[in-house]
């Protein structure tokens, strides 16, 4: 972590954050340029420059503090209180959702890094790749899976809230109509309905 960083204002912390999430979300690693970072963040090359060394330093922070972020608030989500897997799933798609009311690309951004090929920005990511899927595969050992009807695969209901979950941000990105409240009831709505299709009557 870049401890001069976090010396800055709060405010001008997000705003140069929450313009590199976006900027490396949306191009990639390789497309992504800090012109464009710096003129999303409306701040001075000199100064991204003094807190990180280059681009590949920007992403490797980027992503770290992005999964440590995440983790703190998926930490919450589990406990002895909840053994239905699919409330446990909103409890954890409600606490991704808390994290991009502040940073509203972090999820696409630590999305992207899954496609990423070039060899550097594969490095910068290596050591913490699959922190959070093994977080939510220990929160959801929790669950009682005798619950699903015995044809249910659990792993394929898992990919199916993943990609369906996925495209309804990516859609609401696209469109520009992203508000987390109206995603966090949206997002339930597909959960609960295949809640009702998986489960014994």
């Amino acid at each position: 972590m870049n401890e001069k960083f976090f010396d800055l204002k709060k405010e001008k912390q997000d705003r140069m954050i929450n313009a590199a999430l976006k900027v490396f979300a949306l191009k990639g690693y390789q497309h992504a340029s800090t012109d464009d970072i710096v003129a999303e963040a409306g701040i001075s090359k000199g100064l991204l420059f003094h807190y990180f060394q280059n681009k590949l330093g920007l992403y490797s922070f980027l992503f770290d503090y992005s999964v440590r972020f995440m983790l703190l608030e998926l930490s919450s989500c589990g406990g002895k209180d909840e053994d239905d897997f699919f409330e446990l799933w909103k409890r954890m798609e409600g606490a991704k959702l808390l994290v991009l009311k502040n940073y509203p690309y972090m999820q696409e951004f630590i999305d992207s890094t899954r496609y990423e090929d070039v060899k550097e920005a594969l490095y910068a990511t290596e050591s913490k790749k699959g922190a959070l899927e093994e977080l939510r595969d220990e929160i959801l050992s929790h669950a009682d899976l005798s619950r699903f009807r015995p044809e249910v695969d659990v792993e394929r209901v898992k990919v199916m809230l993943n990609y369906t979950i996925r495209g309804i941000l990516n859609e609401s990105f696209r469109e520009g109509t992203f508000h987390p409240n109206m995603m966090q009831t949206e997002i339930n709505a597909y959960v609960q309905m295949l809640k009702n299709v998986a489960y014994r009557s």
